[in-house]
């Protein structure tokens, strides 16, 4: 989608904005000096927010990154389903895994930034209104520091304080204007806006508690972004101090049994989640669809990527995990023939938003205490390897997963755990691709479920090998953007 158009999508099904006889708008103008007269109005927009953000988390914004790495594999008849992600040598500019998610949160990011202008026109009335309004406002910068994150995690290279002024970040587009050519900002600057929006969201939350399952921001929500961001860009003083800030106020306690775990993913329960989009059977969220294939009248499953089998032996007898995040030896049939395999079975779907068969749908959980136990775990043992913060908040989470804790570990062995941990903890969830593109990691894909001929095989599926430095860890520019407008570079290798 080329930027110039994006602007103010979708405000046309917001419907806040009336008038009568001769001084009607037409029907698909927006006149955006009648939606900015009161704090009713920034309710609204504040609202689309929310909307705009559902439909930008899980499915083709998590599953094209997993896809990519390392963990699945292509079963015999899996549709060219995400294909040229998972085989890399065809993945290109023109792929609508990139567009799609580039002309998403660029979307997105038009109605915030209409709206951050928008709102310098609204005075509160009352004290009431000015602490809603102070809210809104928070909102609205913590989202665009979140779309911005998520777009330079993606389409530019790991933040290297030693090269960041140079190296091409997104570009930074901060007010409404449909004629935009933009330059790409570098990764610096794409960083310090994020930080700064951050710092600014701080400000007007800071009145807004956390609370588990919150299905809007809070003071603790923009402390898990900061503590994500700041993680992504090795300032492991200011990831731990973020993340420590919410484990330290003890509103999220971990789940301590099997039971208890699996109602928070198969039934969004949330006592570990600090924040999760609001989902209903009506409003639903994107699906994570390609692991099951589940078909009722034959109870059989036809999935498009299981996980290799390395990855379900990553997990312990005694791991609450293993039982939750897989179904083993389910019955897949091909070629006239049934197998037993593993599917992943972290999405089967919330029984409260469908009737009969699964759509697939969960509230989703965009920020959990657990992946705040590993940022201050890992940013500990970057900081300071020989600190016992880093076994101390790694083991928290162990134990609460079922495993015992580690002792008389440091060094390399110590890092070694915790990276385990995270890819066993936040598998499926998106962050595969980007935390070994963070470690600076290549990877093969190895040991597959069998018998082999159920999955797709060969150098570029079941054996495929990626080196650290592979242009493609980074996305491509779409094309259709780095075609209308000349003035976006295109990353190296696309």
């Amino acid at each position: 989608m080329k930027l110039k158009n994006i602007f103010i999508l979708g405000l046309v099904s917001i419907g806040f904005i009336t008038s009568c006889n001769l001084d009607l708008t037409p029907y698909n103008v927006i006149d955006t000096e009648l939606s900015f007269t009161s704090v009713s109005d920034a309710q609204k927009w504040d609202t689309r927010f929310y909307a705009d953000l559902r439909g930008r988390i899980y499915g083709h914004y998590i599953m094209s990154p997993d896809v990519q790495a390392d963990q699945l594999n292509a079963v015999i008849d899996y549709g060219n389903n995400y294909g040229a992600v998972h085989r890399w040598n065809d993945f290109l500019a023109d792929s609508y895994e990139i567009s799609n998610v580039w002309a998403g949160y660029y979307g997105a990011l038009s109605n915030v930034n209409t709206a951050i202008q928008g709102f310098e026109k609204i005075t509160p009335k009352n004290a009431e209104e000015t602490e809603k309004f102070k809210a809104y406002k928070g909102d609205a910068h913590l989202a665009r520091a979140y779309y911005y994150f998520m777009l330079v995690n993606r389409f530019a290279k790991t933040y290297n304080a030693t090269t960041a002024n140079t190296d091409l970040g997104v570009p930074l587009i901060l007010a409404p204007d449909i004629n935009a050519m933009p330059k790409r900002n570098s990764v610096k600057e794409t960083f310090d806006q994020i930080l700064a929006d951050i710092a600014i969201a701080k400000t007007n939350l800071s009145a807004i508690p956390g609370k588990p399952n919150a299905n809007r921001f809070t003071i603790d929500v923009v402390h898990a972004l900061e503590a994500r961001v700041k993680l992504a860009m090795g300032d492991w003083n200011g990831a731990k101090a973020a993340a420590e800030t919410v484990l330290k106020k003890g509103n999220y306690t971990l789940y301590k049994t099997e039971a208890d775990l699996k109602k928070m993913w198969h039934n969004d329960a949330g006592n570990e989640v600090i924040f999760a989009s609001f989902t209903s059977f009506d409003e639903g969220a994107n699906a994570n669809s390609i692991y099951l294939g589940y078909m009722p009248k034959e109870n059989k499953y036809r999935p498009a990527y299981i996980p290799s089998q390395w990855v379900y032996d990553a997990y312990e007898d005694g791991d609450f995990r293993k039982g939750i995040y897989f179904l083993k030896d389910v019955v897949m049939p091909y070629n006239g023939r049934d197998y037993k395999v593993t599917v992943v079975n972290k999405y089967p779907g919330n029984p409260e938003f469908y009737q009969g068969t699964t759509n697939y749908r969960h509230t989703p959980k965009i920020f959990r205490v657990a992946e705040l136990y590993l940022i201050a775990a890992e940013a500990a043992y970057k900081g300071s390897p020989s600190s016992a913060d880093a076994l101390t908040h790694l083991n928290t989470l162990r134990t609460a997963r079922g495993l015992k804790a580690l002792s008389s570990i440091s060094g390399n062995a110590l890092w070694q755990e915790i990276k385990a941990e995270r890819f066993r903890e936040l598998a499926f969830e998106g962050f595969r691709l980007d935390d070994l593109k963070r470690w600076g990691e290549g990877f093969t894909r190895r040991n597959p479920q069998q018998p082999s001929d159920l999955i797709q095989v060969g150098p570029e599926f079941d054996s495929k090998t990626v080196p650290a430095n592979h242009d493609k860890f980074v996305w491509g520019i779409p094309d259709r953007d780095d075609v209308a407008n000349p003035n976006i570079e295109q990353n190296k290798g696309w």
